[in-house]
């Protein structure tokens, strides 16, 4: 199996092109593979295996699965590297190009610059579709007691549903969010769990911001998240459109149509090519590769 992996800020993905092949392999083969795939000891290493399937509706569909296995219905940096590929390989996206994502249909524009710009739709504020089990029509203010912190959330969805926490200045890089981050995830005012992203507002059009993923754990970056975070910080009144984030990985310039609709800028890389050697889960997780087809010896 061929796979190309890519970053958008430092946000790593492996890419499987199976736009113009026939696939009849189920859900449960790709969870597996994966967390074969994603292993950063065992396997290529990367934040969520990404496919490239025909769509439809649009030019392509992508799936995107992360590293415990778990399927997301949208990845901002994962979409803006996909749309990357796909226009690279195929030629499609000119002057726009649309894919297909578990959250809708994305329209992404390729920049002369080499950035990528991402519609992401507009945001969903309402609890239960967020979801978060709050009472009230508003998540703006949510109180959550874990890991022996009591933290202010601020939730939204991006076709994903995310918590933001914010802090005072010097708090963000010593923040404990590998130990405070799993337990917000897995809370029980989150039926599916939540993405949580920690931020420190430097001026109303900079912020700064850490992640912790749902089924990924700390990235250095998250297209969601971000545009997550630019959100509940415009409603906060703490910050508005554009404005910078930058994350550990880069930054992301996060912007908001006229009609609501969010945009997200950034950019993207290829980092190599590979083929992966196909095998069965009881099979080694180290990959028997074929020299000749990545090209060595």
């Amino acid at each position: 199996m061929q796979f190309v992996k890519m970053h958008g800020a430092g946000n790593d993905f492996v890419l499987v092109d199976l736009l113009t092949s026939r696939d009849d392999r189920d859900d449960a083969y790709w969870a597996e593979l994966a967390r074969q795939m994603c292993d950063r000891h065992f396997g290529v290493g990367s934040d969520g295996l990404l496919l490239i399937v025909p769509s439809d509706q649009a030019d392509a569909r992508m799936r995107m699965f992360n590293p415990d296995g778990s399927e997301s219905a949208s990845c901002g940096n994962g979409v803006r590297c996909l749309g990357r590929y796909v226009h690279d390989r195929y030629g499609l996206g000119d002057p726009e190009l649309r894919v297909e994502t578990g959250a809708g249909v994305t329209v992404i524009a390729m920049r002369e610059d080499g950035d990528v710009t991402v519609n992401m739709g507009r945001p969903i504020l309402a609890p239960r579709e967020i979801p978060v089990a709050v009472v009230g029509t508003d998540a703006l203010d949510v109180a959550l007691d874990v890991a022996g912190e009591h933290l202010m959330l601020s939730c939204a969805s991006m076709g994903n549903p995310h918590a933001v926490t914010f802090v005072g200045p010097g708090v963000l890089e010593g923040y404990e969010l590998e130990r405070i981050g799993p337990q917000v995830e897995h809370a029980a005012i989150f039926p599916q769990r939540t993405n949580f992203e920690v931020c420190e507002v430097l001026n109303p059009e900079h912020l700064r911001v850490r992640v912790w993923e749902r089924g990924a754990g700390i990235t250095l970056a998250c297209g969601t998240g971000a545009c997550a975070t630019a959100v509940v910080a415009e409603r906060r009144g703490l910050a508005r459109f554009p404005m910078q984030v930058d994350l550990p990985g880069g930054s992301l310039t996060i912007d908001r149509a006229p009609d609501g609709a969010i945009l997200m800028t950034g950019p993207t890389a290829y980092v190599f090519t590979g083929a992966w050697s196909l095998r069965t889960p009881a099979q080694s997780a180290i990959p028997n590769l074929n020299r000749e087809a990545i090209g060595v010896g």
